[in-house]
């Protein structure tokens, strides 16, 4: 044989190279499409700067107490309103729960308005999700309709120490945006 004879591969090897190849173009084709969906979601979770007083907004809780919003002037307050039907909702819920439970001794509360479930129905998906935080039961959407003027679940309301909304979420919140946009609130000198 002389030097300048070429390889030429085999069927099985040919065959393997081939196969290679189409696993590494699915996969990064894969990677491509999941980093761009990954990039849309968090696209979608930034909150909307906003100024405006807060709500007067009573509603009751899940032990029939009268609760009143203006009765946390001095906390940052996340307003979150949610129904047990609505999949993002239920999403979240976890992410909030250990946003709350890192952050409720700075002076943070999240109250959840249920959007007209039957209280049997938030009782059980409190239980079903070790929910913690004040739960309050909006039966003729006055949170969504009159307070926070929105239909869409879920949505998100951050009230400063001070009682001014300063950020307002329509969607699911994951930890990043929380943590990005939410921890500076609660670290601010009160």
């Amino acid at each position: 044989m002389s030097e300048s004879t070429l390889f030429i591969p085999s069927r099985r090897t040919l065959s393997f190279i081939l196969l290679a190849l189409g696993l590494t173009l699915i996969a990064s084709s894969a990677f491509f499409i999941l980093r761009e969906v990954t990039l849309q979601n968090d696209l979608l979770a930034v909150p909307v700067q906003v100024s405006f007083p807060a709500p007067e907004l009573t509603l009751t809780d899940t032990q029939s107490v009268s609760q009143s919003l203006g009765d946390y002037r001095g906390e940052v307050v996340l307003v979150n309103l949610w129904a047990t039907w609505c999949a993002p909702c239920r999403e979240e819920m976890p992410t909030l729960q250990a946003f709350y439970d890192k952050h409720r001794k700075n002076g943070f509360v999240i109250i959840a308005v249920n959007d007209g479930d039957p209280t049997a129905d938030v009782l059980q998906f409190m239980k079903d999700y070790e929910l913690t935080f004040p739960i309050w039961l909006d039966p003729t959407y006055i949170a969504t309709e009159q307070s926070f003027k929105t239909l869409n679940l879920p949505s998100s309301f951050v009230i400063d120490r001070g009682g001014t909304t300063q950020l307002m979420w329509v969607g699911g919140i994951n930890r990043a945006m929380l943590e990005k946009h939410v921890t500076p609130l609660i670290m601010e000198k009160q």
